[in-house]
């Protein structure tokens, strides 16, 4: 009870005394001169704070699980949280390209660099180097516009259209005031305090989960990661619902950065990162595949939609699960694991086509539009056959037919290999499916028929009860309520805003 009592109090002083110290770093950075695009990374690297002091302090400790995991699980967490709640509450997120390839460079090039460290390919002296050198070109180009590199001209107007372009966004979205020296003694009593409360939470985390035989990196890469990310959730998405879609895009990605940076990659080369181990790598692979996959929606469609949004959070579904089956299952977690990364990856693949335009119901007196409202209870079969899905093409009574299909198929395999095989984490594929249809009532439909058979398949499978069992019924369900509430905001945002389309 105490250290639960101290985590609660540790992780709300050192969230609540991070803002303090953004407001008054941004404020000391304006007196200094520095550039809005400077000052916002000024700005992550004050937000990150909590996220870099606990996974510094896990790693002082020699645990190295728990340090790798709040960095990489934070990465992976802001992407799902920031961009992807982001894009799902305010409807779209519009990006420039010259935005998305220049912030993105940097940040898929950082988090290549932590997948090679990770990996033990690079030594993390070496990738810190390289790190630093990234970021110091990004910083040298934020600050000058590319003058001075020796670059083409055509090379030094296009960076200097990109970094006025997300100028332009973060001087609305930050807006400080000339600060004085009662700015900077602040800023160094907040610090003070963010560190000792950030070293609290930790430490409270840590003795926590081994007194509750939880793996240390779930309470890294999962409890520890989403705790310490919230203020820059919160953030984004308040930019994201005003439209600053490029204040968004930076925030994220500057916040990832400079975690692998300086909670990472730096203290990894003064106190080592320790053996190589299998779920570092998991969450390191999530982290950089995940990026990748954002880059690329955001190139390609030159923003980040709705459908875009639900896609990165069945990702982050889907990452959950595969990081509890990996720790929880020894038989067949490796599959399950490949399974669910392969059903995220063709998520994301199918959020890349163009968007699928919503079919309108017969204009009938009483009864309401299926693209803009919500139909009565006693037309929803009907509604189900005309209404457009998230995937161009399908409807989503086709597409919610087949996650029940699949999710069935699943059980009926399970139940007919009995012991040999146990395949209750494939259950999720259901509720994931359900999710694109951008409808709450068959997501929610098919995701109580999975947590359902979940609980069930105990039985044929031989692990009724047992620890193994209650970690695959808690993946089942985190999926299937992430998968309903991603779909209940995708519908009541279309309904809310009657448009014809859905993303």
């Amino acid at each position: 009870m105490l250290a639960v009592v101290t985590f609660a109090v540790g992780a709300a002083v050192s969230l609540l005394t991070s803002w303090l110290l953004v407001s008054r770093l941004e404020r000391i950075g304006d007196r200094l001169g520095l550039s809005e695009a400077l000052l916002g990374i000024v700005a992550a690297l004050a937000a990150d704070a909590p996220e870099i002091t606990a996974a510094i302090a896990a790693l002082t400790s020699h645990q190295q699980r728990i340090g790798a995991g709040v960095v990489l699980g934070s990465n992976v967490f802001n992407l799902a949280a920031l961009l992807g709640v982001g894009a799902v509450v305010a409807g779209r997120i519009g990006l420039h390209r010259r935005v998305v390839t220049l912030s993105g460079t940097v940040a898929l090039s950082v988090a290549v660099i932590c997948v090679l460290v990770v990996g033990g390919v690079l030594p993390p002296l070496a990738g810190l180097a390289l790190a630093a050198a990234v970021m110091a070109l990004y910083v040298v180009v934020l600050g000058t516009g590319g003058t001075g590199l020796g670059l083409p001209a055509s090379w030094r107007a296009w960076l200097r259209s990109a970094v006025a372009e997300e100028e332009l966004e973060l001087e609305e979205a930050i807006r400080p005031r000339r600060g004085g020296w009662q700015d900077a003694a602040v800023a160094v009593a907040a610090l003070i305090v963010v560190v000792a409360a950030s070293i609290t939470m930790e430490r409270a985390a840590s003795s926590l989960g081994t007194s509750l035989g939880v793996p240390e990196i779930i309470t890294g890469g999962l409890v520890l990661a989403a705790v310490t990310s919230l203020p820059n959730a919160v953030a984004a998405v308040y930019l994201a619902s005003r439209g600053r879609g490029a204040a968004t895009l930076s925030t994220a990605l500057n916040s990832n950065t400079l975690n692998v940076f300086a909670g990472l990659l730096l203290p990894g080369a003064v106190l080592g990162l320790g053996a190589l181990s299998g779920q570092a790598l998991l969450v390191t692979a999530w982290y950089a595949g995940l990026t990748l996959a954002v880059l690329g929606l955001a190139w390609r469609h030159q923003g980040l939609s709705r459908r875009h949004g639900a896609a990165i959070i069945t990702a982050y579904a889907g990452f959950t699960a595969s990081l509890i089956i990996s720790n929880y299952v020894a038989s067949g977690g490796n599959a399950l694991v490949i399974g669910l990364s392969v059903l995220s990856a063709a998520v994301l693949a199918a959020a890349l086509a163009p968007a699928a335009r919503r079919v309108r119901s017969d204009a009938r007196p009483g009864k309401r539009s299926v693209g803009g409202q919500k139909p009565a209870w006693g037309a929803t079969a009907a509604a189900l056959s005309s209404r457009g899905s998230l995937l161009p093409g399908w409807t989503a009574r086709r597409l919610w037919a087949v996650s029940m299909i699949a999710t069935s198929s699943v059980a009926v395999v399970d139940a007919a290999t009995g012991s040999r095989a146990v395949l209750i984490g494939l259950l999720v594929v259901g509720p994931c499916i359900a999710l694109l249809t951008g409808w709450w009532l068959p997501t929610v439909v098919t995701g109580l028929w999975a947590c359902g058979l979940s609980v069930l398949l105990g039985l044929p499978d031989g692990i009724w009860a047992t620890g193994t069992h209650l970690a695959f019924i808690s993946v089942t369900t985190i999926v299937a309520v992430a998968a309903a509430a991603g779909a209940a905001m995708i519908d009541r945002a279309g309904r809310g805003h009657g448009t014809g389309r859905l993303g």
